[in-house]
């Protein structure tokens, strides 16, 4: 396998620190970013006094300089809705259809006075505070008005939600972590979801050995899906890595590189609430160049970048010596639509 070209920090960096507003003087990190009317919108993780996570916009010249930044948080919890009273986390946002969908973490607790029933494994232990984490979706056309589309994978405990930029074969397409991997779920109405099982899975005694992430939206190339993504190791250091998947088959991974593109280095990465932390949850492509956005430590945020050619490169170079899509994954695309209809049928 090729190693992957490695991300450059910008020399500026961080980009967004907390401010003195009430919402935001603590932390600002995890940040989605899209291309809106000619400039990066950021949609950032904030944290202030209450400690409760909403999401702030920032607007970027040239994908680094601030030159907007709204006072006041554009989303937040809904006191009414007992999945994210507590927070909403890690926001991305994935553009298609004349939408911008953000899928977001949602935060609350498991009730105290009953014992936690995980149905699947959690990087939560059993002891201590009893979080309750889902995967939520809304929608905008303008980062001013959102609309909450619902749960995805309502039953279990599910973080790092990341929406494919446009339908697969009619559905749309959906990473998610069941700890410790990264797995592929499948929808046709943004509502029900079906698990098609891991994707990306540790990789033991290697940089992303204890848990991966998916970090941004996957990039469209003509080589396949472009996904930047977050691995620790069992030092809890997080860095970010790439891989590549199959534009038409997404199950089918065409390659991962062995080697870290990021590592937390600088000061702002290795000290703050979470130390030896660099974690995506937006990336865009400017010109000739692919923009990462990440937060630093957890507590500031970055953006690093790389060459576009140079990053397609190593994806044609990896697509050419990957395998062809397994027929299992030929089958398993048909089985999709029959399970999907079935899902369909029992939801009403």
């Amino acid at each position: 396998m090729p190693e992957a070209p490695p991300l450059e920090r910008h020399p500026g960096n961080p980009i967004l620190t907390p401010t003195s507003r009430w919402w935001e003087d603590r932390w600002v990190f995890n940040s989605g970013a899209t291309v809106h009317r000619g400039e990066v919108v950021l949609l950032y993780r904030a944290q202030g006094q209450d400690w409760i996570s909403r999401l702030g916009l920032a607007r970027l010249r040239n994908g680094v300089e601030v030159i907007e930044r709204r006072p006041l948080p554009v989303f937040e919890p809904d006191v009414g809705n007992e999945w994210e009273r507590l927070g909403t986390e890690d926001p991305r946002v994935t553009a298609f259809d004349g939408r911008y969908y953000i899928s977001y973490t949602a935060a609350s607790l498991y009730p105290a006075i009953k014992p936690i029933r995980r149905a699947r494994p959690s990087p939560f232990a059993e002891e201590g505070v009893p979080w309750r984490v889902r995967i939520a979706i809304a929608a905008t056309r303008d980062f001013k008005r959102f609309r909450r589309i619902g749960l995805a994978f309502r039953r279990w405990d599910n973080k790092n939600g990341a929406l494919f930029p446009a339908k697969i074969r009619g559905k749309y397409y959906l990473m998610h972590r069941i700890f410790p991997n990264v797995h592929l779920g499948v929808s046709r109405d943004l509502r029900r979801w079906h698990n098609l099982g891991p994707l990306l899975e540790v990789r033991p005694h290697m940089w992303d050995g204890n848990r991966v992430g998916a970090g941004a939206p996957p990039l469209w190339t003509p080589h396949g899906w472009l996904l930047f993504y977050h691995g620790v190791d069992d030092r809890r250091t997080y860095r970010l890595g790439v891989a590549l998947l199959d534009l038409e088959h997404p199950r089918h991974v065409l390659a991962r590189a062995d080697n870290p593109i990021l590592d937390p280095k600088e000061p702002y990465e290795r000290e703050g609430l979470v130390p030896n932390v660099v974690f995506t949850c937006g990336a865009v492509e400017l010109g000739d160049r692919y923009f990462v956005y990440y937060g630093g430590a957890d507590s500031v945020i970055g953006v690093a970048t790389v060459s576009r050619e140079a990053m397609l490169r190593w994806a044609a170079q990896a697509a050419r010596s990957a395998p062809d899509v397994p027929e299992r994954l030929r089958r398993a695309a048909q089985r999709e639509t029959r399970e999907l209809t079935s899902v369909r049928r029992a939801g009403g």
